[in-house]
């Protein structure tokens, strides 16, 4: 079983009207290390956040929470994660397709288990 590792980019969403940023974000999968989660980093974050695969798979189809995250489509092509730590709030859109394509990649290289 091999890690899957990932980059990709998506929009910063923030309360200016006009602003449009985009950030680097890193998706990373370790089945030696937990075969049940993924990871996101994002910039100027110290640590990466952690959730299931099902968790993801789940938000890509319907709004989903756990702990501090919450993902849900957006249309027919976004996905929204949002993230909740001491610092703020955190809410990033993604092409649901760069998410789609990574976890087709964590499933082939740890399938799940029966």
């Amino acid at each position: 079983m091999s890690a899957v590792e990932q980059f990709t980019r998506a929009h910063l969403v923030t309360d200016a009207p006009d602003e449009h940023v985009v950030v680097p974000v890193a998706l990373r999968y370790d089945p030696e290390a937990d075969p049940h989660s993924v990871r996101v980093g994002l910039p100027g974050s110290h640590d990466d956040w952690v959730f299931t695969r099902e968790f993801l798979e789940q938000g890509l189809r319907a709004p989903t929470e756990s702990g501090d995250v919450s993902i849900w489509p957006c249309g027919r092509v976004q996905t929204v994660l949002e993230f909740h730590s001491p610092q703020g709030v955190t809410v990033v859109q993604f092409d649901a397709s760069a998410l789609i394509r990574f976890l087709r990649r964590t499933y082939t290289a740890a399938p799940v288990p029966h």
